[in-house]
């Protein structure tokens, strides 16, 4: 288990302004939809970069493999969320439609 940012067993949710665990949830979801945006955005980017053969039967192109094991390092976006609420940098508003 210490492979995770954030130790499962030690969780301790933190509830919101208005006392709700479930903004919380639903804030660090939103959070780690934008970080997987970002990941992917980079992997994208890094991919383009790499040169492609016109006939890829031959074999695995290593250089992408490369980029693709260095992404599937990274945690998952959901522990950086829940990393960033723990440590308080991840803050959220509700609008008050009434």
């Amino acid at each position: 288990m210490s492979t995770y940012i954030v130790n499962p067993v030690e969780v301790r949710m933190k509830e919101s302004s208005k006392g709700s665990i479930y903004q919380s949830i639903v804030a660090m979801g939103l959070r780690a939809r934008q970080v997987n945006d970002q990941i992917k955005t980079q992997l994208t980017a890094r991919m383009e970069n790499v040169e492609t053969d016109a006939d890829e039967s031959e074999g695995p192109n290593f250089d992408k493999l490369a980029i693709s094991r260095e992404f599937d390092i990274l945690p998952k976006p959901i522990f950086i969320a829940m990393k960033e609420t723990m440590d308080g940098k991840l803050t959220f508003r509700m609008n008050d439609d009434k």
